[in-house]
């Protein structure tokens, strides 16, 4: 797995006072575009594509983003999608159904 493309939603909640919480995930989605891998934002959420490691790094820097824009807490929700056999690919889940 491993070696193999994985899709991870990302989606990150911080709380602060003081601070609009929009400008801290905006933060956090700059590291995401800054990591130079394919993603997506949707609005609940980001999902990008990469290897497993890749990917929770970016997840890793995500957070730390978060907390380095004047988040106090936050809660982060990850999902996973893998296959053992393939790549799993953003494109293949939205291009051919028109999203």
């Amino acid at each position: 797995m491993t070696d193999k493309l994985v899709n991870v939603a990302v989606q990150v909640l911080p709380t602060c006072e003081g601070k609009n919480t929009y400008d801290i995930v905006d933060e956090a989605i700059a590291v995401i575009a800054e990591s130079g891998l394919p993603y997506r934002v949707c609005p609940f959420e980001t999902v990008v594509e990469g290897t497993y490691g890749q990917v929770m790094d970016v997840v890793q820097r995500v957070q730390e983003a978060c907390y380095q824009a004047g988040a106090e807490k936050i809660m982060c929700y990850v999902k996973i999608q893998s296959s053992a056999r393939e790549d799993v690919r953003i494109a293949d889940k939205i291009e051919e159904r028109g999203y």
